[in-house]
């Protein structure tokens, strides 16, 4: 089985009991919302049709796992010039998100539901600009590094999709996932901009939106890695 095929989730269609954040995604949410089978139909043309009313040239970031969309909401607020693009697998935190960036009023911000390691499926090279991945799931056991979101043809994909200046973000409170992702961001493509291993004892604690989850670990006492690296 090709890693594509193992990477595919299960169909939200075909759920035979779908519950009230399934049929949010279908149906109260569609318009702002896409389920895994129309994500890549907008392969190419995000800007022109998912966010149709803002310019063309308005720069299309993008947020790997939203979770529940406190920095989701964050961004889209903050930058309302730029479109936000989100992805998330869960149903539950998918709708959270995009509910509080359009409570908010956001006009620039949609969600969809499809694995972000398929970076090819999704944009075509050079379609979007900054992208954020905060706490994606360390999995921690060494025979699941395999299923660990940052891998050098990951990597590779990611940097093709992003236009020359922009920035990829990366947060993790696992130690380890930190080391291993630094490797792989140190020998891609990309230039390390900042590094930290506890960034919020370090000189851009300043600039940092601290997410739901992050409070957390910072409660339970965890440092927190953080990079920035530029895409040539």
């Amino acid at each position: 089985m090709s890693r594509s095929a193992q990477l595919r989730v299960s169909r939200t269609k075909g759920i035979p009991v779908p519950n009230a954040y399934v049929l949010a995604l279908l149906g109260e949410y569609s318009s702002w919302s896409f389920d895994e089978e129309r994500a890549p139909l907008f392969r190419g043309r995000w800007r022109d049709e998912a966010f149709a009313g803002l310019p063309v040239t308005t720069a299309l970031d993008v947020e790997m796992g939203t979770g529940n969309g406190t920095h989701f909401a964050h961004r889209s607020a903050l930058h309302p010039e730029r479109a936000l693009l989100g992805f998330e697998l869960r149903y539950k935190p998918l709708i959270q998100s995009i509910r509080r960036a359009l409570n908010g009023g956001q006009a620039n911000a949609r969600i969809a539901r499809y694995n972000a390691a398929l970076v090819q499926e999704l944009f075509t090279p050079g379609e979007i600009n900054d992208v954020f991945i905060f706490f994606p799931d360390p999995w921690e056991k060494g025979r699941n590094h395999k299923h660990r979101l940052i891998q050098d043809e990951f990597l590779t994909e990611l940097h093709k999709a992003q236009r020359p200046g922009s920035r990829l973000y990366f947060k993790t409170d696992s130690a380890d996932y930190f080391a291993w992702s630094c490797q792989r961001f140190e020998r891609s493509l990309y230039k390390m901009e900042v590094k930290t291993t506890d960034l919020h004892k370090s000189e851009y604690a300043n600039q940092n939106f601290i997410t739901q989850f992050e409070r957390i670990f910072l409660r339970q006492g965890l440092p927190i890695g953080y990079a920035c690296m530029v895409r040539d």
